[in-house]
């Protein structure tokens, strides 16, 4: 049985039973298979929430949903949508702005 001799019960008691770094509510299980046949778990940090927009909150469609990290390597198109406005505003609120901008 895990955790039976006194060393082990003290380490579980201090950091738990995942370890102190592989909680289970912050990041994720992947299933990975290694080179030599077995299959592991692995604990990955969890994906973003979407993108959302900055006037009435709706979700930002054409937007990645990644971490910073891999933001950055991603190409520029895959960030944001090319249109004026886009990445910041959903299409609705940018009309509502270029119309209000040419109003007054």
């Amino acid at each position: 049985m895990v955790g039976t001799s006194k060393k082990t019960k003290r380490k579980i008691e201090r950091e738990g039973r995942y370890g102190r770094y592989k909680t289970r509510r912050s990041r994720r299980m992947a299933f990975v298979k290694v080179p030599g046949g077995r299959t592991v778990v692995q604990f990955k940090a969890r994906k973003h929430k979407h993108a959302r927009c900055a006037g009435c909150g709706a979700v930002l469609k054409g937007i990645s949903r990644e971490r910073p990290y891999r933001m950055k390597k991603t190409a520029k198109n895959r960030k944001k949508v090319s249109r004026i406005y886009g990445g910041y505003l959903c299409s609705r609120c940018a009309k509502k702005k270029i119309i209000e901008g040419a109003r007054s």
